[in-house]
């Protein structure tokens, strides 16, 4: 991983790119909580990453763990990093030996939970932070668990038995919130009219996850998952977060806002 310092003009360009998203989404901003923006990096180099922190960004999210666990070797150890890519079960030694792994946002299984939570090392200071993927625009090309309704025998559902089995028998972990990709149909939609389906469904399995989880486990569990009792929410990105933000999400993930254009990858 080169930690090659960047040239004097891509500095000045992340550091304007920066400064103008970072603007734009706490004008946009309407969640519980003040929202978290996180930059995506994946194919960039460790000096955009560098410059980025050094004006103060310490979120950022990857899609490939061995190009995570490269960064995160190179660059400063208070950085807060968020897998982002899809997530098997047999990566989750080599997640969990991340000392600054912040979030997984893609959980999406049992058997996943469950590795993670046994791999993580036991002095790690804080449990991981989890988000349950969940694809709301039901795509076959997408990860993640199927959307609820008010109408759904959520107890039955693959979603409460996975956040209930992290909140009661995964203590190294920690459910925070849900996360959705959504369809670029409904990306495209929503910079046009700031209405997104996809969003309103996450919002909707939120709602009707928290309920669920509040009369099954009751008070004493509250603490255990969430932000003060709130799943958090992750959902837009570079095309559409504006609108995500409006609609109530807690975290985006902004890349080519923030960095330009990726390069593709070369090899798994």
């Amino acid at each position: 991983m080169s930690t090659m310092s960047a040239s004097v003009e891509r500095a000045a360009e992340l550091a304007e790119s920066l400064s103008e998203i970072r603007s734009r989404v706490q004008k946009a901003a309407s969640g519980s909580f003040p929202p978290t923006l996180v930059a995506v990096s994946k194919f960039k180099p460790a000096s955009d990453i560098a410059v980025c922190y050094e004006h103060g960004q310490l979120d950022f999210g990857e899609n490939y763990v061995q190009e995570l666990i490269e960064k995160a070797e190179a660059l400063p150890k208070d950085i807060r990093w968020h897998f982002i890519g899809t997530l098997q079960s047999n990566k989750a030694k080599s997640l969990a030996s991340i000392p600054n792994l912040h979030t997984i946002q893609t959980l999406s299984s049992i058997k996943t939970a469950k590795a993670l939570n046994k791999a993580l090392p036991s002095d790690r200071a804080a449990p991981l932070n989890i988000l349950i993927q969940i694809n709301t625009s039901g795509e076959e090309a997408k990860s993640g668990l199927p959307p609820l309704a008010s109408s759904t025998d959520v107890a039955a559902s693959e979603l409460f038995q996975l956040a209930k089995i992290m909140i009661t028998e995964c203590p190294k972990l920690r459910l925070q919130g849900l996360m959705t990709i959504g369809s670029l149909e409904q990306s495209l939609t929503a910079s046009e009219t700031d209405q997104n389906a996809d969003f309103d469904r996450l919002k909707e399995t939120r709602d009707v996850l928290q309920n669920a989880l509040r009369a099954e486990l009751g008070d004493s569990d509250q603490m255990k998952w969430g932000q003060d009792g709130i799943l958090v929410l992750s959902m837009g990105m570079s095309s559409d977060f504006e609108a995500a933000l409006k609609a109530g999400s807690d975290i985006v993930r902004v890349g080519t806002g923030i960095f330009g254009e990726r390069l593709k990858k070369m090899a798994a």
